[in-house]
């Protein structure tokens, strides 16, 4: 790879083991700030002493999070696998942030409702798939046409968190709402297929695999955007999926309207949908299963939730009030 810039090395092996554009852009920050804070010096010239000291600056000095001190050793540990092809093996003396043990955010049902009203669409329909299927918000945004099956009201989450899939549900009360939604995007596509413009960017080496299924309907994506765009990887102008900026925006403004005074964000849905699962009395392990969740520890943060502001527990001071 001689010759070739260092951040372009790392994208290229990035992106040859079809890590995800988010990962892309977080690794490369990474090893921008890495090689900044030693003075641009190359990577090949460095090591462990230097990723250390590096990692140690960002927990004393910038006191970041644990998992964002993960997320650069993450970034750094590529690197030299990948790149410079020599891996800087263990770090000692490493001064590690301190993991906060934190308790999710959760919308009480009759908040989520307050939100979901004050949503305009599309935004009210994804934001009700994240409540009413526990799908993150990438996940919602890169739903294709081909991965919902109405009929059995299910949904295929494809590559989520881990490239794993995984199967959800899809609440009955939202068909009506998909079915338009779908009606939707086949108007998009008839349009962009008469302008010469229907293909859609597809996971991997698909589009070459199979060059005709890129301007097939059911790899559209649900929620397509309204406007092409230029897909910054291959040059190609296409529809790609709303931003998740976009989303994000509209999602505050309904909860400060609503006048939600909880910090809460679009991943709060989602942990809403798993809060008032167990509440309902569904078993941990199939709650599991519909969030994705690796570890059963990530999914029992929702007990702890269940066991805050009086659910079972009766304050000592009702005892003194009733006298």
């Amino acid at each position: 790879m001689a010759g070739i810039r260092l951040l372009d090395q790392v994208r290229n092996e990035i992106r040859v083991r079809h890590y995800s554009r988010k990962t892309e852009k977080t690794y490369c920050y990474w090893v921008r700030y890495f090689i900044r804070y030693h003075r641009y010096q190359h990577p090949q010239n460095m090591g462990a002493s230097h990723v250390g000291q590096f990692l140690t600056y960002l927990a004393v000095q910038r006191k970041i999070a644990a998992s964002t001190q993960n997320q650069a050793l993450n970034a750094l540990v590529f690197l030299y696998r990948f790149v410079v092809k020599a891996p800087f093996g263990e770090l000692e003396g490493v001064v590690r942030a301190k993991r906060s043990q934190r308790i999710p955010v959760v919308f009480a049902r009759l908040e989520v409702q307050s939100i979901l009203v004050r949503l305009d669409e599309p935004y009210r329909l994804m934001a009700s798939l994240m409540y009413g299927s526990g799908l993150r918000l990438m996940e919602t945004l890169r739903l294709r046409i081909k991965d919902i099956d109405l009929e059995r009201l299910e949904i295929i989450v494809r590559c989520g968190k881990g490239n794993k899939d995984r199967v959800t549900v899809i609440p009955e009360s939202l068909v009506a709402d998909i079915r338009l939604a779908m009606e939707r995007v086949k108007a998009l596509h008839d349009q962009d297929s008469a302008a010469g413009l229907g293909d859609v960017a597809m996971p991997y080496a698909l589009a070459r695999k199979y060059p005709s299924e890129a301007r097939s309907f059911h790899w559209k994506f649900l929620f397509a955007a309204n406007k092409l765009s230029i897909d910054p990887i291959s040059g190609t102008k296409r529809r790609h999926h709303w931003y998740e900026s976009s989303v994000q925006r509209a999602m505050k403004r309904a909860i400060r309207q609503a006048g939600i005074r909880k910090f809460g964000s679009c991943h709060t849905l989602r942990h809403s949908f798993a809060t008032h699962l167990l509440d309902n009395g569904y078993d941990i392990r199939t709650i599991q299963e519909l969030l994705g969740h690796k570890d059963i520890r990530t999914t029992q943060i929702y007990t702890h939730v269940l066991n805050r502001g009086g659910q079972g527990v009766r304050s000592p001071l009702e005892q003194i009030k009733a006298h």
